[in-house]
């Protein structure tokens, strides 16, 4: 079964300098029919202003992945990590029994646009840990690129979660088929852009939710650039 959830179905709030959409409940949105879709809790679309961000925060017992879609965002955290997440990179944050961090836009007149993810962790209590990595858009066009998994296959980050997560980018008659398991949840999210997915008609920031599905067909993209989650049911 494929559910489509609109854009503009979700959740949105504007504090000035962010501003941000939310597939499933988070801060003041809550609903209860989107509390999140297997072990994914959120996916927040984040807008930052040029020299805002988020002051330090803590975080405890969450698998945190950084999607960035333009602008920079500046990373620091109480492990000592220092760093700078540019489009094309998947950093991952594992939380676990506790990490101080914040995020910020240092640039002086440019938005920074990023998607941060949580996704729930299948062990508890691990020592908190960071990873960053860059995936060339060459590796994701036309095909599904493996950037997050239990076991860091394919050089992607590692997580400790029973989820895999995907980035793909289709323009064209590109076109990409992918095996799913009917026993698990699967969700792909259109970053931006146009695709068709399972024959349905997606836009930027539409959602497919997909239970007892065992094919993921991917075709008829207009600049397109898409994640896809495999996740516990």
């Amino acid at each position: 079964m494929l559910t489509v959830r609109k854009s503009q179905e979700r959740g949105y709030a504007d504090h000035g300098w962010l501003k941000s959409f939310h597939s499933f409940s988070f801060a003041g949105y809550y609903d209860p029919q989107h509390m999140g879709w297997g072990n994914l809790r959120v996916i927040n679309e984040d807008w930052i202003a040029a020299g805002k961000g988020f002051g330090t925060h803590g975080h405890r017992d969450m698998e945190i992945v950084t999607y960035v879609l333009s602008g920079s965002l500046a990373h620091q955290d109480s492990m000592g990590n220092v760093k700078a997440i540019p489009p094309g990179d998947v950093q991952r944050m594992s939380a676990g029994t506790g990490v101080q961090h914040s995020e910020f836009n240092h640039a002086p007149n440019a938005t920074t646009h990023l998607l941060q993810i949580w996704i729930e962790p299948n062990v508890l209590g691990v020592s908190p840990s960071y990873e960053q990595k860059t995936f060339a858009d060459s590796e994701k066009q036309g095909q599904l690129r493996l950037v997050a998994s239990p076991d860091g296959a394919q050089g992607s980050v590692t997580i400790h979660a029973d989820a895999r997560l995907y980035a793909g980018l289709f323009d064209g008659d590109q076109a990409a088929q992918h095996t799913l398991d009917p026993n698990r949840k699967s969700y792909v999210h259109v970053v931006r852009g146009e695709l068709e997915v399972n024959g349905q008609s997606l836009t930027t920031g539409d959602a497919a939710l997909l239970t007892d599905e065992t094919e993921l067909n991917l075709a008829h993209g207009k600049e397109a650039e898409v994640l896809v989650f495999e996740l516990t049911h």
